[in-house]
């Protein structure tokens, strides 16, 4: 079978829908088992995002019509929603708590329908943008750039923002109390 980025970035969206439903379905007593779906979510997400941002974004902003800038411009917000706010909330909150439960729904939401809408909108433009090669050779560099030490250093920033973000959450929280 010929290689093809948007099949394989299909396939991670299926992933992450898969474990969205994993860890929304657990309770409040699955500590340890929320905390490892929640590490997982991010291993996964965190390196398929900041690609479609570094490279695959890029490319398709480059030969897209007014439409296509438009869902270009809906997908890079709908990123920074969820790594500048919803990430840091999620990470915010206690594990053993019904709100940890309720962030990680919303969270798993926006990642639905952003998910959706890429397939349903983005793609379908990108088929029409690129060839059957380039979306072969945007398969081959994903791989690539996934081992890559640019990918470790966009993943460990993507993190480490988080992070920062999640301490401020919590601090607030902690204040409006």
């Amino acid at each position: 079978m010929a290689r093809d980025i948007l099949k394989t970035l299909k396939a991670e969206h299926n992933v992450l829908r898969d474990l969205f439903k994993q860890i929304d379905a657990t309770t409040e007593r699955a500590s340890k088992g929320r905390v490892e779906l929640l590490e997982k979510i991010e291993a996964n997400l965190l390196p398929h995002a900041k690609w479609e941002e570094k490279v695959f974004y890029p490319a398709f902003k480059e030969r897209a019509d007014r439409d296509g800038l438009k869902t270009h411009a809906e997908a890079v917000l709908e990123h920074a929603a969820v790594e500048e706010t919803v990430i840091p909330h999620v990470k915010a909150s206690d594990v053993t708590t019904p709100e940890f439960a309720g962030r990680v729904k919303v969270f798993g939401e926006l990642i639905d329908h952003h998910a959706s809408e890429e397939e349903d909108t983005m793609f379908k433009m990108a088929r029409k943008l690129f060839s059957a090669e380039e979306l072969a050779q945007f398969d081959e560099d994903h791989e690539a750039w996934k081992a890559s030490t640019a990918a470790t250093a966009a993943i460990t920033g993507a993190k480490a923002k988080a992070g920062a973000r999640s301490t401020a959450a919590k601090v607030s929280q902690a204040i409006s109390r």
